[in-house]
């Protein structure tokens, strides 16, 4: 039977561009009785708009992780899937599309909630669904760039549904880190004597960037990403990873794939003057859970040194910082094994002490 199920799996993997969405099967190795495992795409109102969740584990009586993604409006959902396959055995997994992202786009149309506060309210609506459905008491929150900004201000705000708070290429301050980013590509542009890029950076000139702005972050991190600033030692950046994702994506409908896009120029467009404003050297500079930074050392476009800096001044009642030396903006890809293994080896750990702790 598991010979037939790894057969028909294959087969969802190869020719999933041609049918419905939906998502894969789980094979359980994680303990769990065919009644424990989950793997559940659903659509949600959440903040009064549809959107899209995906659950996945081998049992369900494992712990609950959130992952928030960046972008804003970049939806990991089935990147996510992919890459953190072997934390179903160890979690319940739930990947979200943000409003205006993926295959939540279409709430993109309610523009006047595309702001930083309405996500916050949707995570933790999201997040009291989540406790509610598993009969948990509280769960892991994970942010990932945009996501990390998200999940920083509903961790501080509602610590009383988390364990623990973990960032995954934390933005701290976002002016700062934009001027540190295109200060970094120009130093490459000039060392590998590349007259046109230092041409085209010239031209957009310093942030916080004048006329259409848009184009000129989209140029930035199109030469940052050619300079190895996004994926570590790589020239495509993580654009290769996106559209493998997509093409062989059996969540995504060809809609899907198509709003996929839309929703990264969409929240973009609407979400960045506000990003542009965040700066939780003031904003946050104290939480009552566990918070964790997982970052990549060779990361400049969102620089991990601005990160490293807001860590060493905020207060937690523990706090760790874990380097991740061969990746850039996208660790939980670049070092896959180890970023899995942080999470099982140590985050889930600690939580299941605090537990048995308070049983006691």
């Amino acid at each position: 039977m598991n010979r037939i199920n790894r057969l028909i799996l294959k087969f969802e993997g190869l020719f999933g561009f041609l049918l419905p969405a939906s998502t894969p099967r789980i094979i359980s190795n994680g303990g769990g009785t065919p009644a424990q495992t989950i793997a559940v795409l659903e659509k949600l109102v959440i903040g009064g708009n549809d959107q899209w969740v995906l659950e996945r584990s081998e049992n369900t009586d494992n712990p609950i992780i959130l992952f928030l993604h960046g972008g804003p409006g970049t939806s990991q959902l089935t990147m996510n899937r992919k890459n953190t396959k072997e934390l179903e055995k160890s979690f319940i997994v739930v990947n979200w599309d943000q409003r205006g992202a993926g295959k939540s786009y279409k709430a993109i149309t309610d523009a006047c909630k595309m702001n930083i506060d309405q996500f916050v309210a949707d995570t933790r609506e999201l997040t009291l669904y989540l406790l509610k459905k598993f009969r948990k008491k509280r769960i892991i929150l994970l942010g990932h760039s945009w996501g990390s900004v998200i999940g920083a201000i509903t961790a501080s705000r509602y610590p009383e549904l988390y364990y623990c708070y973990v960032g995954v290429g934390q933005i701290a301050n976002m002016e700062e880190g934009e001027r540190e980013s295109y200060h970094w590509t120009i130093r490459q542009a000039v060392e590998r004597k590349d007259a046109r890029a230092i041409a085209a950076l010239q031209n957009i000139g310093p942030p916080p960037y004048q006329g259409d702005w848009q184009a000129k972050i989209i140029n930035e991190r199109r030469l940052l990403a050619r300079f190895g600033g996004e994926v570590y030692a790589s020239k495509s950046g993580a654009f290769s990873m996106v559209l493998r994702s997509l093409l062989f994506s059996r969540e995504y409908s060809f809609m899907d794939r198509i709003n996929f896009f839309r929703g990264v120029l969409g929240s973009q467009r609407l979400l960045w003057p506000e990003l542009l404003k965040v700066d939780l050297f003031k904003s946050i500079r104290e939480f009552v859970i566990p918070v964790y930074l997982l970052e990549g050392r060779q990361d400049h476009e969102v620089p991990s040194t601005v990160a490293e800096r807001y860590f060493d001044e905020i207060k937690a009642p523990s706090k760790e910082l874990i380097w991740f030396e061969n990746s850039a903006h996208m660790v939980s890809f670049e070092e896959r094994d180890k970023f899995n293994k942080v999470l099982v080896d140590r985050i889930r750990p600690s939580i299941v002490l605090e537990e048995s702790a308070k049983s006691v």
